[in-house]
Parts: structure tokens; C-alpha cells; sequence
């Protein structure tokens, strides 16, 4: 862990009063630096409450988030931005994903619409270079959180 997310953390588990056995993913959303931020942003305005991932490619050392995780949210140059923890997790096709999952998600006019326009061709790519072919079957981990720390103006 880089010094400034695990300084980021600590000062997080001292002020909270946490064990530092706690559980940790750290991300940044997105495959490029320019989402990363804008999502991240999104997630410090309190818009973004939601993520969505393709559960297939998570790798066997890889974990899978589960509800009461701790995440520590990277903007687009690796920094945290923000502490997140888990608070609900479902397992869905893509062609089930709901109007409120999108809606909470934040992104764009926050519809369904809009939230395959963008996450389809994401998931395409994600699955191409994994040698897989993306399907409206596809399960996907929903994934619901709660801010609870977050740099603010930092992006």
C-alpha cells in the first residue's frame, strides 16, 4: 500500500476507533484516470452511492466485496479521495440490473438508459480482453455503500 493511501487509512481507523484487521479494497472506478475522477467526485458529492462489476472476472486472489467491507476510493493519479464501506451486495444478470441501482450508480441523468449506454461497451471491453464474450446473461455484483470520509474539493 502507497504511504499516502495507508496514512489515508490509518488516520481513518484512529479517528473511528477501528481494528486495522479490517477488511480494504482500494480502486479507483473506471479504466482511465479522467472516470476515475469523475466518479470519485461523484462519490464525494454524495451523488454515487452505487457500483456495479462483472462477479466472472474477479481473479481466484482477488476478493469480492461483501457487505460491512471498508473501500478507499482513488481518483484518477492514485490518491484517496474517499472511505466507503459496503453496505448491500446482490448478484443479478446485467439484463436485470434496476432503475434504482442505475439511479443510485450517479452517473449521467442517472436512468437505466443511460446506465447501459455507458456500462455495455465498459463490460465489452472488460470481458474482450479477459478472452470472454460479454452477455445480457452476465452476473454482475450490485453493490451499495455508504460514505464516510472523503477529501473534500480534492477534485
Amino acid at each position: 500500500m502507497q504511504k499516502a493511501i495507508q496514512d489515508y487509512w490509518q488516520q481513518f481507523v484512529t479517528q473511528q476507533q477501528l481494528s486495522t484487521q479490517q477488511p480494504v479494497q482500494i480502486y479507483a472506478f473506471g479504466d482511465n484516470p479522467a472516470m476515475a475522477d469523475e466518479l470519485a467526485q461523484l462519490v464525494i458529492s454524495g451523488q454515487k452511492t452505487a457500483t456495479t462489476s462483472a462477479i466472472a472476472l474477479y481473479t481466484k486472489d482477488e476478493p469480492v466485496p461483501q457487505v460491512g467491507d471498508y473501500n478507499i476510493i482513488l481518483d484518477g493519479q492514485g490518491q484517496p479521495v474517499a472511505i466507503t464501506q459496503t453496505s448491500r451486495c446482490d448478484i443479478v444478470d446485467y439484463q436485470d440490473v434496476t432503475e434504482e441501482h442505475a439511479y443510485l450508480e450517479g452517473e449521467g441523468n442517472r436512468t437505466l438508459a443511460y446506465w447501459r449506454s455507458v456500462h455495455e461497451p465498459f463490460f465489452k471491453a472488460e470481458y474482450e480482453a479477459s478472452h470472454q464474450l460479454f452477455s445480457p446473461t452476465m452476473p454482475c455484483l450490485c453493490e451499495q455503500f455508504i460514505l464516510l470520509k472523503a477529501k473534500k474539493n480534492k477534485l
